[in-house]
Parts: structure tokens; sequence; C-alpha cells
């Protein structure tokens, strides 16, 4: 009896180290690759903002080389929405370098580049999105997963860098390493048109159909994360059009929406039209939970937003980065002039925040922007 009790205890010691976080599970080579590039499909285990072991996904990119004699630095890029389906996984999609042209850059310049997809995207639970905690785990655990890839060469140095929801997850992630993730170093932040004030951001969004379409995804995530009922929110009918906008639809720059999107899009419109989510419990107290506390973001910060975005209200980012400032913390501001969301994003002088990113691991000093917007 004592051998079985041994040998059950030596078992279930094995298998909770298999599932420490940041532990990396399976690592799939990618075939078909940019040239100079190798890349992996990785599984890793990580946690909710709740303590919740998940198994969750992405990509893990290095360049094609020799191995380098220290270990390469590290980019850890949050990218913005795909959508909250199992299926909107960026790791998944065989246009994941051609809708991230960020990464070849990233990978030009030698770094090693971890993509996570965020819990529920490439896997079977429910998608967190714009949920803080749980999102920034996951890019934390894809940080320390891909150290496990011999021929990446990954070190401990990282920077986190996003656009829109990815923007969050940068702001999340940089807010959550020295609590979460102690054994990492994050050298500096950047975020294009980041959600910061949800609820603000909600209200201010001044495209009336990306709004009703973001909100749908939005209310499918948290029923499906946090269990809240759309009853008070608006009748079964709708319920079943946000559902099923959520579950059916990939975000794809480069399509057209589909007539039955567009319809559901209109549907869900007329449900809010008179409606205020953003007041509505258990939804307003979620939003703000999940908001992001200025004082919280250590520096160095850059921030990147287009003065005529219309999914990301830039009064709302600049509020965000006047309140950071105020704490001492060096910011980066860059303004595209006319710029809307796609261009604050990802037409953000790409090559500048490179730049930037470089000198926080050469250890220059930050420069600071602060009372100059």
């Amino acid at each position: 009896m004592r051998h079985l009790l041994a040998l059950l205890l030596a078992l279930s010691s094995v298998s909770a180290a298999a599932q420490q976080v940041g532990t990396l599970v399976s690592a799939d080579p990618v075939a078909e690759t940019p040239p100079g590039v190798q890349a992996w499909r990785v599984r890793y285990w990580t946690s909710s903002q709740d303590s919740q072991r998940q198994e969750v996904t992405g990509m893990v990119v290095a360049p094609r080389e020799a191995m380098p004699a220290q270990p390469r630095h590290v980019i850890a890029w949050t990218h913005g929405t795909w959508g909250v389906a199992e299926k909107c996984a960026p790791s998944i999609s065989p246009d994941f370098f051609t809708a991230t042209p960020m990464v070849e850059a990233m990978i030009a310049r030698g770094y090693v580049v971890v993509a996570p997809d965020y819990p529920g995207l490439g896997g079977a639970m429910p998608h967190p999105y714009l949920v803080g905690g749980d999102t920034a785990h996951s890019v934390l655990d894809a940080v320390r997963a891909a150290r496990g890839i011999s021929a990446a060469a990954a070190g401990t140095s990282f920077a986190v860098w996003g656009e829109s929801q990815g923007g969050h997850a940068a702001l999340w992630t940089a807010s959550s390493t020295h609590r979460y993730a102690p054994d990492l170093r994050l050298v500096g932040t950047a975020a294009a048109v980041p959600p910061t004030d949800l609820a603000a951001n909600m209200r201010q969004a001044s495209d009336a159909n990306a709004r009703a379409l973001l909100l749908a995804f939005t209310l499918h995530s948290w029923s499906e994360r946090f269990g809240y009922s759309l009853d008070g929110f608006t009748n079964k009918a709708t319920q079943g059009v946000i559902h099923r906008l959520a579950e059916n639809n990939c975000i794809a720059l480069d399509q057209k929406p589909k007539l039955g999107t567009i319809l559901g899009i209109l549907a869900v419109r007329q449900a809010i039209e008179k409606k205020d989510v953003t007041r509505m419990e258990p939804f307003a107290a979620t939003m703000r939970a999940n908001s992001v506390e200025p004082a919280s973001i250590p520096g160095p910060l850059l921030i990147a937003v287009g003065t005529k975005d219309t999914l990301v209200a830039p009064a709302v980012t600049r509020r965000f980065a006047r309140a950071v400032c105020k704490h001492r913390t060096p910011v980066r501001w860059i303004e595209i002039p006319g710029g809307g969301h796609i261009d604050g994003a990802r037409g953000a002088r790409i090559g500048e925040t490179l730049d930037w990113i470089d000198a926080r691991f050469a250890g220059q000093a930050a420069p600071d922007d602060c009372g100059r917007f």
C-alpha cells in the first residue's frame, strides 16, 4: 500500500509540474514562413485571473540564423481583435504573417516574437474579450514558454507591443508583470490605439456599426466567461443575434462583411439605440474592473493614436496618457494627424516604434512627451 501511495503522489507531482504556468506543452514547426524566419505554433499553460489552469495557444517566431552567443531579446506582440470564437486564433490562420506585417520587421532586427492567441482563441474555452487579468497572464506565460524552444534562444528580457485590443492587453501585461512574473524583465510598453477606459470608449466611439459588432463580441464573451445573463439587456431574439455574430465572425480587414453579418449589426444597433450598457450592471462593473489604471503602468511607455479614430476615441486615450504622466512615468506620444483606427494601429510609424524599443533594450534614457500633448 505504501508503495502504491508513493507512486500516486509521484504521478500527481509530475502532473502538477507539467501544468505549471509558463510551461511549454508543444511546439510544432511552421512549414511556410517568410525568408529568414522560423516559427512554431505552441501550446502552453497559463492561469486565469481567478487561478484556473488553462492550456492555451500562440505563435513563437525567431530569426532563422545561427544560435546567438547570448539569449535573444523578446517582443511580446499582442494582437488586435480577430474575433472571439475559437476559430479566430491568429496562430491557426494561413494569413498570420501577411496580417501582422510588424512581425517580420521585428524579426529583421533580431528579436524573438512571442504572439499569444489569448485564452479561448484556438482552445475550447470562453475568450475573455478585454478581460485584463486573463489576457495579461496568457501573454506573460507565452514569454516564459518560448524559452522552452531551444532554437528560438529567447531570453527573459522583453518589451510588449500591441494594437487596439492588443494595446489594452499590452497595458495590462505591463501592470501585471511585477506581481505575476517577477522572473521576467519588462523594458518598455508600446500601445497603439489602446482601449483604456472601456465605458468611455464604448460611449464615444463614433462608428455605430463597428461599435455594435464589438458590443456583441463583448456581451457574448462576458456572458460566457462570467455567466452573465443578457435578459435585462435585450430580448431572446436579439440575444440570439448577438451570439451568432460573435460565434460566426472573425475579423478580416481585406474582406467585406456578409449580408447576415450586416443585418445582425443593424439588429444590435436598433436594440441598443436607447440603452447604455456602460451603465447597466453587471456589465458596467466589469468595464470598470477591466479599464486600465494609469497609476499601475510602469514606464517607459509609448502610445500611438490617430486623431480621427472612430473606434477608440483619441480624447479618451489622451486623457489616460496625461494621467500616466502625473505619476512621473515617461510617455512617448505618437499622433497621426487625420489618421483613423488602422492608421494609428499599424500605420503609426512602425520603424519609429521599433527604434524606441531598441533604445529601451540598449538602456538609453526614455524620451518624455509629458506636457506636450
